[in-house]
């Protein structure tokens, strides 16, 4: 699904314009940026829930050439499903 495709279903969904939806699609993600780049969790009751994690520097291995390289340590973003969301995933097994 792309961004397109996301906004129109959102339109639909909600009952706004395209502009609406895309206007809300962005202060969603912004919202979402802003509260992570601060070190904030961000919790949806039954979807799931986005942090921001350390990841240590470590030693790898490139796979084509099998030399060890470093990885330098990075902050990254976590997403644990919800309950509802586990539930909708088994649901379709």
């Amino acid at each position: 699904m792309t961004k397109k495709d996301f906004i129109h279903l959102m339109s639909a969904k909600a009952d706004l314009n395209l502009k609406q939806s895309g206007a809300a699609y962005e202060a969603f993600l912004n919202v979402l940026e802003e509260q992570l780049m601060q070190g904030e969790r961000v919790s949806f009751i039954g979807f799931g829930s986005f942090t921001v994690v350390d990841k240590d520097a470590r030693t790898a291995r490139n796979p084509r050439t099998g030399k060890a390289i470093k990885v330098a340590a990075k902050r990254v973003v976590k997403f644990k499903p919800g309950a509802g969301l586990k539930d909708m995933k088994e649901a379709k097994k």
